[in-house]
């Protein structure tokens, strides 16, 4: 649609202003006042204003994001007190890091317990299927007054978002199973925690670390949201910048390069997924 003006172009983009005071080089104004105005000045036999077609200011044409995507890197923020866009993608990398790995510590035991023993999920499950359909961000004023305006409401904003899931995920991975697996250990012997460390554990962790894939997928779609809390930071930070500046081949870029460093995060996982257990035919 960039580049067919008659099928979406609902701005003009003036090159001379003509006789027109208001208007000023460079101006977007829309179809129906750009030639109200041209009409005007032909009336008054005065010099009417030039222009062409042009899209909205925040929707650039494809090749304007695909150069914003290198002088995004290489450009200087307008202010010396302003992280670089690597900075910013660095920070929030960080944050969903640490909300993941915080999710990761907690969930996953949890999870193995409720989905190997009954006890604990009546115990667990019921907590859980509450808790996860409280939206995450809901809980944002008050992570700032327990831990401040900084990186730490982020991190546990990830954290809630995506360890309730989680737990309920890896309970139904592990019920999985193969009953035969357990029953046989359990003829041998093998109970407690040897059952969970010889047997359940190495059992469903090919299915285990898929599921830490796609919810580390769950995790980046509540970075946005987390960085907005408190003081904002990061990559969201950048859009926000940039956003204000009216740099919206900027915006497309950075949220461009967001589902980048995930789809290439993934892809680095699935293949370290094959060669840690190639003996498992799911990807």
């Amino acid at each position: 649609m960039s580049y067919v003006p008659q099928l979406w172009h609902p701005k003009i983009e003036i090159t001379d202003s003509g006789d027109a005071g208001y208007l000023r080089v460079g101006m977007l104004v829309d179809k129906e006042i750009f030639y109200r105005e041209v009409e005007k000045k032909e009336s008054e036999g005065k010099v009417a204003p030039e222009g062409f077609p042009s899209n909205p200011v925040y929707l650039p044409a494809p090749h304007e994001v695909a150069t914003a995507l290198y002088t995004a890197f290489t450009t200087p923020p307008k202010r010396s007190n302003e992280p670089w866009l690597h900075e910013s993608l660095l920070h929030s990398i960080q944050v969903i890091a640490w909300g993941f790995f915080w999710a990761v510590l907690i969930g996953v035991p949890l999870g193995i317990l409720a989905g190997t023993y009954e006890a604990f999920a009546k115990l667990i499950e019921p907590f859980t299927e509450f808790f996860r359909y409280l939206p995450a961000p809901a809980f944002g004023a008050l992570a700032v007054a327990i831990l401040g305006i900084y990186d730490a409401p982020k991190i546990a904003i990830i954290f809630i978002g995506t360890v309730f899931q989680m737990i309920l995920i890896v309970a139904n991975t592990t019920r999985k199973l193969s009953p035969a697996l357990v029953e046989a250990a359990l003829t041998l012997g093998c109970n407690g925690a040897s059952l969970l460390k010889r047997v359940i554990v190495p059992g469903v962790l090919p299915d285990l670390y898929r599921d830490m894939r796609i919810l580390l997928g769950w995790a980046w779609t509540y970075l946005i949201v987390a960085e907005l809390i408190g003081t904002s930071s990061g990559i969201t930070w950048f859009i926000t910048q940039q956003a204000r500046y009216k740099n919206f081949d900027n915006v497309f870029a950075a949220i461009l390069i967001i589902g980048v460093i995930g789809l290439v995060t993934d892809l680095i996982l699935a293949w370290l997924g094959r060669r840690l257990f190639p003996w498992n035919n799911s990807k």
